[in-house]
């Protein structure tokens, strides 16, 4: 007998272990019963034990728990349903600490209460009078006369099971992604049944795919599901269940189809990211049935785990008050294989070379990445950020993303260091051929260089004597008048001008052979600033020299008496010219728009000494015999030495034109100029004041508003109403809008250069879309 006992012991062993099992599958749970996360009695588990439905700790954080339904003999314990709760609309999962408790109530009711004893979740079904976990996956509460009145087939989640059915109904009938795989929040993708009978695969409001049912394995060797993943894939999945399968298959989920089969290709939208974030691509791996988002070369993940969130860049944007040369110093195009981005263009040119692509590109500030096909010799720019991003072998043209260059204490050099560096190199050459040649050699070398070098000296010098900045005549020094010349000429100052914050301006004739005519501007205080403005005023204006800046002939420092005599501009100011009874001819309006864009150019960026005007308005832009605009008035002016970019200064500048900066007490820069630009080329197009203080309507009233609403609803005919020469050049029109709002954005680096702004003006460069200022109220003291 005693050999039997071990046989007989393993017998009541394994008797044993099926009640047991027996008692934990319970075909029916009981009215009353209950379960919490931790412990003996933490899930109901089905008869065959495949599934259970109960607490599963998350992956991210164990003190947490879901109220789910999983596959429960395999390791992974995949989840299968996970139950949702709905609050202000926004629908989450349901998570709970360790103390909450789930109770089947002897009323019929399936409850969730939180540590509190607040309830957090239940399913509400009337007349339940016990309840089921099924082989099949589905867990139900069932009514005395068997029938179901809650089931989570009936409401999932991301996953569906054999024999389970989506049917048409509400948003609670469709399959939701999660966000991501450890988050259970609802993710970016839904998956629904139409009308039709067929499955659609959605896109949040943006698109629709018709997709089909894959077919399966069998089911008594493998486990079966079909998930929307997060990235938007629906994928079937089978495990091995058998020992048979097993021995096929390695003890995993594996998918064995999806649809759609790309991602990457089938989800492509005019509005929004695609199937990957902003400035990301998305490519699609076919042997592993996997899609990841990639970020190219210098851009990030704003999230790592969060990769649909998108691509940044990991450098500092290009400013675009670089200049060419600097741009070309800082930032290189790099090629990126086989991806594209095919939307995000804005602006083409063809027919082009790849160097030149690059070329335009590097010195755009608006252009990130620029797209090159060599079958049709075009070149497409784009701008950030890019969407869409999917790389596929079908991808053949070239594709470039701008970089900064690896070089980066180079890249910040300027120009004229630039310039330093060849000479270096020159240098350098002559050093390294003196340590290696005889003395002869030697002498005759540095007999050149030295020869060389006051040539090149010589030469610069008479350059800058023959070549006035922006002209082709020699600058006259101003002349000095006395005052009694100056006091005849203007027959006792009689006829006023105009007047501004510095002085009166009046009309007068010199007693010369041409009996030139002449304005002269009378400082009438002598307040120590004053006296500091009149001075910077003359050592800056009688450096300048430029077709559309005023002239400034001479002055006069007698005494208490300071005053500056001009060039008398004939037709007057633009504020006369533009806001009388006529209105003026369109193409007149376009010429002073240009005339005064060139003006600021100069006065940024070319002339020796960068000047900030800090006054520009109607008033202060004259205009000649041939209604050429020339800038006038620099006693507002702000002057930078040549290593300055921004200064700090009190308020100036007239109501209407100011931009929003000299409110906010930061440092002020060119761009403030830019701004007021901007109001002057809204005028000069739609021939209204900036504000019109009779109109009742503030949207109407001030123009720079109405302006923005005109071109957002694109309706720029109503800016021109009546004005059949604008109307005819109504393209014209819309981007001198376009380049105005650019010039009015709140934010001063947003604001383009005036080398941009008359590139843009004169369309040699194409306009993006500007962004929606956010306000102009601060342009109102």
């Amino acid at each position: 007998m005693a050999p039997h006992l071990p046989w007989l012991l393993l017998q009541f062993l394994l008797l044993l272990l099926g009640v047991s099992s027996a008692a934990q599958a319970q075909v029916n749970i009981t009215l009353g019963s209950s379960l919490k996360p931790q412990g003996p009695n933490s899930s109901w588990l089905s008869p065959s034990g495949d599934f259970a439905f109960g607490f599963r700790p998350l992956e991210v954080n164990p003190s947490s728990y879901l109220l789910a339904v999983w596959f429960d003999k395999i390791p992974e314990k995949t989840v299968a349903w996970y139950a949702k709760s709905s609050s202000d609309g926004q629908e989450s999962p349901v998570q709970v600490p360790s103390s909450s408790v789930l109770q089947l109530t002897t009323d019929g009711l399936l409850s969730l209460r939180n540590p509190s004893g607040d309830e957090v979740w239940s399913p509400r079904a009337p007349g339940v009078a016990y309840a089921k976990m099924l082989d099949t996956g589905d867990f139900m509460l069932v009514g005395a006369d068997g029938t179901a009145k809650w089931e989570t087939f009936g409401v999932p989640a991301d996953t569906i099971l054999p024999i389970q059915v989506l049917r048409v109904g509400p948003e609670d009938k469709l399959l939701r992604s999660r966000l991501i795989n450890t988050d259970y929040s609802n993710g970016r993708f839904l998956l629904a049944v139409q009308t039709d009978g067929r499955i659609y695969f959605t896109l949040k409001n943006v698109t629709q795919i018709n997709v089909t049912s894959a077919g399966g394995n069998s089911m008594g060797d493998f486990f079966n599901r079909a998930t929307l993943d997060p990235d938007g894939v629906f994928r079937q999945y089978v495990y091995p269940k058998s020992r048979k399968a097993r021995s096929l298959w390695s003890l995993q989920w594996k998918a064995v189809s999806s649809i759609p089969e790309d991602i990457c290709e089938t989800v492509m939208v005019n509005a929004g990211s695609g199937a990957c974030g902003f400035n990301s691509y998305c490519t699609f791996d076919g042997t592993k049935n996997q899609t990841s988002c990639l970020c190219p070369e210098h851009y990030k993940f704003f999230d790592e785990e969060r990769e649909y969130k998108g691509c940044r860049p990991d450098f500092v944007p290009q400013s675009c008050d670089l200049d060419e040369i600097a741009a070309m110093a800082q930032f290189e195009m790099t090629t990126i294989d086989r991806v594209d981005w095919p939307n995000c263009d804005y602006e083409q040119y063809r027919p082009i070379d790849e160097t030149e692509c690059r070329r335009l590109c590097v010195i755009d500030c608006f252009c990130a990445a620029a797209v090159f096909d060599p079958n049709t010799k075009t070149c497409w720019k784009k701008k950030l950020p890019l969407s869409n991003g999917n790389m596929a072998q079908t991808v053949q043209r070239t594709v470039l993303i701008k970089v900064p260059r690896s070089n980066n204490s180079e890249s910040q050099l300027s120009s004229g260091s630039s310039k330093w560096k060849k000479d270096k190199k020159y240098w350098i050459l002559g050093s390294s051929l003196f340590f290696g040649s005889s003395v002869l050699l030697n002498l005759l070398l540095i007999s050149i260089l030295l020869f060389g070098t006051y040539w090149g000296i010589s030469i610069t010098s008479k350059k800058k004597l023959r070549s006035p900045q922006s002209s082709g005549s020699s600058i006259l020094p101003p002349k000095l008048f006395t005052y009694s010349e100056l006091e005849k000429a203007t027959s006792g100052f009689h006829e006023v001008l105009g007047s501004g914050a510095s002085g009166t301006v009046y009309k007068g004739k010199l007693q010369d052979e041409h009996a030139t005519n002449i304005a002269v501007k009378k400082i009438e205080k002598l307040q120590q600033e004053t006296e500091k403005e009149f001075m910077v005023e003359v050592q800056t204006i009688g450096q300048t020299f430029h077709k559309n800046l005023v002239r400034l002939l001479g002055m006069c420092n007698e005494g208490t008496h300071r005053l500056l005599v001009y060039e008398f501009m004939t037709k007057g100011s633009l504020n006369d010219f533009l806001f009388g009874d006529a209105r003026p001819d369109w193409n007149l309006r376009v010429q002073v728009a240009l005339g005064v864009a060139r003006g600021l150019l100069y006065l940024h960026e070319e002339c020796s000494t960068q000047i900030i005007h800090c006054d520009i308005k109607p008033q202060n832009i004259l205009l000649d015999d041939n209604f050429m605009a020339k800038i006038a008035d620099f006693g507002l002016a702000k002057l930078l030495r040549a290593n300055q970019t921004q200064t700090n200064t009190g308020i100036r500048g007239t109501r209407g034109y100011v931009a929003p900066e000299w409110f906010k007490n930061i440092a002020i820069t060119s761009k403030v100029d830019v701004y007021s630009f901007g109001v002057i080329l809204l005028e000069l197009v739609c021939c209204r004041r900036n504000v019109e203080v009779e109109i009742a309507d503030e949207d109407l009233a001030i123009l720079t508003y109405w302006a923005n609403d005109c071109y957002r609803c694109g309706r720029i005919n109503l800016l021109v109403e009546g004005d059949d020469e604008a109307i005819f050049n109504i393209k014209k029109a819309e981007r001198f809008v376009a380049v105005a709002l650019w010039c009015l954005q709140e934010e001063p680096t947003m604001r383009p250069t005036m080398l941009k702004v008359t590139q843009m003006l004169d369309g040699a460069v194409q306009i993006p879309i500007p962004p929606d200022p956010s306000s102009f109220i601060s342009s109102l003291p």
